[in-house]
């Protein structure tokens, strides 16, 4: 379980977003310095030019750099051994694979949540083309990229009736009651109760009763779901509706106790914060903006004010971003495709095929799993995106860093689902009292993020343990403040030592979120920890990731000194 050492982006790439979105998605503890955070700014001295000095050339870098030469080929060699047909637990996760397109190789795409995405790419495209050259069409009528709002309506519409059919009715009718309850409260503070409640209690049952059929509705109703569209599970899909649903009436309630007046700050968070008038929150921006399409199967996710300010005022969005953007996302597609044609892990980890494995490929199973979880979100995310991009619409991106690069749990949760987060932020964390209760407000946090997901037992075991795993960071930051320490050398080492603790600890909890449950990260570590063998991989891991530290920081560092400035 180690972290790969160089991050995947270089240090000269423009912000993940054309209008540089830095806004904070994670809670801090007001006035309390975090351990990790911007270190080798904070805690090194600068030349005159207000920079601080590169640490790249150095022989400490070039230390660093030789155990890099050493570990990254053998971070990518183990999976790749164990994904050999000559390896003897290949048999048992074999039948898991399929035929491949990459120099003979068979792939693993036994992974069913990004096995939905990679096997829908085609018509997803044919889907996005045929979107993008009606709206073009339309622009080019009437002559303006303003007034779309009724066509966005009526595509939105079609497409939930593509999708799902005659679920679509319920989807409908849910809208229906979540509009009513946003126009009948208006401003009173029934509203917030009304549309937490309903919403909350829809979001339960659907995963309850999966959807409920119209025939458990009614015998006589059986013959709709025989029309059950292209995706008949639409309760799937929901959990991304209800945060557009609540974030439409939550809104609308905050434009009466909010005054309009121009809002100092940068415009991206001005199209969050700033209310509309009355008839801007109005049915049809109401149903272009749940059901857009776009963003409608997978996000990211915008607030209603976001949406309807970038329609109202169309955000120019250059033709080179469009294309870097592109060619970044078909970057990471081909990665992808890379990883399941040599690398089997998920096969692996779902045939729990690892008997007689050494401490080494037991980690590195996990390690690789891991990544398979963060490109299988990045993928779908961007290509979503881009979507919206090519449309004229700029959401929030999400994971604006590589899994690998990050040290921080507080900043791992700002770069990772971040568009979610800043929905959380808004709707759930600063409603609570945002920093006055830290500790508290992020356990309710986690716990609504784990529940949400999924209704699990190990989703709300990931969602506490990682509340919990950030109370380290928060007392080390307490005891070792930046603003005393920072200027002694030894800081920045200390740092890279709480920093391999933050990264065992996001591991673990991922590990049980995501990949194999409790019972699967207590066998890993028992494997890990049980013996002589795996006790020494372990103190390499523990090395390795203090190098891998080091150039996290510096990485941040040469990021400030190029002007790009991300709070992750």
């Amino acid at each position: 379980m180690t972290v790969l050492l160089l991050p995947l982006h270089s240090p000269s790439m423009p912000s993940e977003s054309p209008h540089n979105q830095h806004e904070s998605s994670i809670p801090e503890a007001k006035g309390v310095a975090r351990l990790t955070v911007n270190i080798p700014s904070t805690y090194r001295g600068k030349n005159a030019g207000g920079e601080t000095e590169p640490l790249w050339l150095t022989k400490e870098f070039k230390f660093y750099y030789l155990v890099a030469l050493f570990a990254i080929p053998a971070m990518i060699w183990v999976p790749v051994s164990v994904s050999q047909p000559s390896h003897p637990n290949y048999p048992h996760y074999a039948p898991k694979l399929s035929a491949g397109w990459l120099y003979g190789r068979l792939v693993d795409n036994s992974d069913a949540q990004y096995r939905s995405f990679r096997d829908n790419i085609p018509i997803l495209c044919k889907a996005a083309f045929g979107y993008l050259i009606i709206k073009n069409l339309a622009k080019q009528v009437l002559k303006t990229s303003i007034n779309l709002i009724p066509l966005n309506s009526f595509l939105s519409l079609a497409m939930i009736i593509a999708l799902h059919g005659s679920s679509s009715l319920k989807i409908i009718l849910i809208m229906s009651i979540n509009y009513l309850i946003a126009k009948k409260c208006r401003g009173s503070q029934l509203s917030p109760f009304l549309t937490w409640s309903f919403n909350g209690t829809v979001l339960f049952m659907n995963e309850i009763y999966r959807g409920y059929s119209f025939q458990s509705l009614s015998s006589s109703l059986s013959g709709l779901d025989s029309f059950s569209g292209i995706y008949p599970r639409w309760y799937v899909m929901f959990n991304l509706t209800m945060l557009r649903l609540v974030s439409f009436n939550m809104d609308y309630y905050w434009s009466f106790r909010q005054s309009r007046t121009d809002f100092k700050g940068p415009p991206e968070k001005q199209r969050v914060v700033v209310s509309h008038s009355d008839y801007d929150y109005s049915l049809l921006n109401y149903i272009a903006y749940v059901l857009y399409p776009p963003l409608y199967i997978a996000g990211p996710i915008m607030t209603f004010n976001d949406f309807v300010s970038q329609h109202k005022s169309p955000t120019h969005i250059s033709s080179r971003f469009k294309l870097n953007y592109l060619f970044r996302f078909v970057c990471c597609y081909l990665t992808m495709e890379f990883i399941l044609h040599f690398m089997y892990v998920v096969a692996i980890k779902d045939r729990k095929a690892w008997g007689g494995d050494s401490p080494a490929e037991l980690a590195m199973i996990s390690f690789w799993n891991l990544i398979i979880v963060w490109l299988k979100l990045l993928i779908p995310w961007r290509f979503f995106r881009l979507w919206a991009l090519l449309d004229g619409v700029d959401p929030p991106e999400n994971m604006v860093r590589c899994m690998a690069n990050n040290y921080s749990v507080f900043k791992f949760w700002r770069s990772w689902h971040r568009s979610y987060n800043l929905w959380l932020i808004r709707y759930i964390y600063v409603p609570l009292g945002g920093s006055k209760h830290v500790f508290i407000n992020t356990l309710l946090i986690f716990s609504f993020v784990a529940l949400w997901h999924d209704l699990s037992f190990r989703l709300l075991a990931w969602g506490w343990l990682v509340s919990l795993f950030v109370v380290p960071e928060m007392i080390a930051s307490y005891l070792l403040p930046a603003k005393t320490y920072g200027k002694y050398p030894w800081y920045r080492h200390v740092c890279a030592i709480g920093a391999v603790f933050n990264i065992f600890l996001m591991v673990a909890a991922n590990l049980v979120g995501f990949v194999v449950g409790t019972d699967g990260v207590q066998f890993f570590f028992s494997q890990l920890l049980g013996t002589m063998e795996g006790i020494r991989f372990m103190v390499i891991c523990l090395f390795v990731l203090f190098v891998g530290a080091q150039f996290m920081f510096e990485y941040r560092e040469e990021e400030l000194r190029q002007g790009i400035v991300r709070n992750c």
